[in-house]
C-alpha cells in the first residue's frame, strides 16, 4: 500500500512568499540579473538591480525556483535550463511571458514539480475535495494534510497568508480603483482558475470563500494539455513507449484533469487535437474498452516536441525528438 499523502513529495514551505505572488515582470527579471551575476538577489543593491522593494527580493527568489526556473548552487541562484528554454532572450520560447500558453506551463511546472514549492497550491488543485470552501474550512485541511505528510503543522497566519496569496494570484480582483495596479500585476488571473466571493460586510477579505473553477482548464492550449499529460505519463507510467488511460490523465491528483482543472472530455478533444500532428502519439481504446493516450517513443523527449506547437517562436519543431538542447522538461 503507498504511503502516499498530499503533501508527499513537497517541500514544508508554507508562507515563504512572503504574502506576494508573482507579478508581472518578476521572474524575467530574476533570470537577467542571475545571468550575470548568480549572487545578484544577495547583493546590497538587489533592489536597484530588480527595481523592486526590499520585501519584495525573497519572494522574487522563491518563486523563481517554485517554478523551476532557478536552482540554488551553494548560497547563490543559478538559471535552469527551462529557463534558458523559455526565457532566453534570442531563442526563447517566450522571454516577455507575453502568451497565455506561458502562463499555464508555468501554473502546471509550480503545481506539478516532484519537489513542489507550494504545497498549499498542490493541496488545493489536485486533492481539494471540494470546489468552494470557506477558509476556516481550508486552513483545517490544510493544516491536516501537513500534519498528514509528517511537516511540522504551520500556523494560522501562515496558512491564512498562503489562502490570501492563492486568492490574490488567480481569483479576479474587485476593479476598484483602490486594486487598480493589484489586478494589473497578477498575470495568472487571465487564467481564471479560481473565484472569490467575500462576505458581504466584508469586502475587502477576499480569502473568504475560495472556488475551483472546474472548467477553466478548457481554455488551456491543447498543447499544453498534451505536454503535461505526456510529461505526468512519463513520471508515472515509465520513461519508455507506452500508454496511459485518459481515466487516469484526468482523475489522479497529480494529473493534468485535476492540476489544470480540465475535465475528461475537454482533455480529449485536446488530446486528439495534437495527436492528429504528431506520428508518435495517438488516442486509442484499450482492449477493456479504456480510451489510453499511446506513445510510440519516450513520453519526456514527446512532450518537449509537443510543446513546440504552443509558441510560434519555437516553429517548425525539430522533426525528431532525439535532437535537443535545453529542454524544459529538465531544470
Amino acid at each position: 500500500m503507498s504511503n502516499r499523502t498530499a503533501m508527499t513529495g513537497c517541500l514544508p514551505a508554507f508562507g515563504r512568499h512572503r504574502g506576494y505572488p508573482p507579478r508581472y515582470g518578476w521572474l524575467r527579471k530574476v533570470y537577467d540579473a542571475l545571468l550575470q551575476d548568480p549572487a545578484a538577489l544577495r547583493r546590497p543593491d538587489a533592489t536597484v538591480v530588480l527595481g523592486v522593494g526590499k520585501s519584495m527580493v525573497p519572494s522574487m527568489a522563491f518563486w523563481s525556483q517554485a517554478f523551476g526556473l532557478a536552482a540554488r548552487n551553494g548560497q547563490d541562484l543559478v538559471p535552469t535550463d527551462r529557463a534558458r528554454w523559455l526565457l532566453e532572450d534570442e531563442t526563447g520560447a517566450d522571454p516577455y511571458l507575453e502568451l497565455d500558453s506561458s502562463l499555464w506551463l508555468l501554473h502546471w511546472w509550480l503545481v506539478s514539480a516532484e519537489q513542489c514549492h507550494v504545497p498549499s497550491w498542490r493541496y488545493l488543485f489536485g486533492y481539494s475535495p471540494l470546489s468552494r470552501s470557506n477558509r476556516a474550512e481550508t486552513q483545517g485541511r490544510l493544516a491536516a494534510a501537513a500534519e498528514a505528510a509528517g511537516h511540522r503543522t504551520p500556523a494560522s497566519s501562515v496558512l491564512a497568508s498562503d489562502i490570501a496569496c492563492l486568492v490574490t494570484m488567480y481569483a479576479p480582483g474587485d476593479h476598484t480603483a483602490a486594486n487598480i495596479e493589484d489586478e494589473l500585476s497578477s498575470p495568472f488571473r487571465t487564467l481564471h482558475l479560481l473565484d472569490s466571493e467575500p462576505p458581504a460586510d466584508r469586502t475587502a477579505d477576499r480569502s473568504h470563500l475560495v472556488a475551483l473553477l472546474r472548467t477553466a482548464g478548457r481554455h488551456c492550449p491543447a498543447p499544453v494539455q498534451a505536454y503535461a499529460s505526456l510529461d505526468f505519463a512519463a513520471r508515472t507510467a515509465g520513461p519508455v513507449a507506452g500508454s496511459i488511460s485518459l481515466a487516469r490523465l484526468a482523475s489522479d491528483p497529480l494529473g493534468p484533469g485535476r492540476l489544470l482543472l480540465t475535465g475528461t472530455a475537454d482533455l480529449r478533444r485536446a488530446l486528439h487535437q495534437v495527436a492528429d500532428r504528431q506520428a508518435d502519439l495517438a488516442v486509442v481504446q484499450s482492449g477493456d474498452g479504456q480510451e489510453t493516450l499511446a506513445y510510440s517513443c519516450s513520453p519526456a523527449l514527446l512532450a518537449e516536441d509537443v510543446l513546440a506547437d504552443a509558441f510560434p517562436a519555437l516553429r517548425p519543431a525539430p522533426s525528431s525528438a532525439s535532437e535537443k538542447g535545453s529542454s524544459p522538461a529538465r531544470s
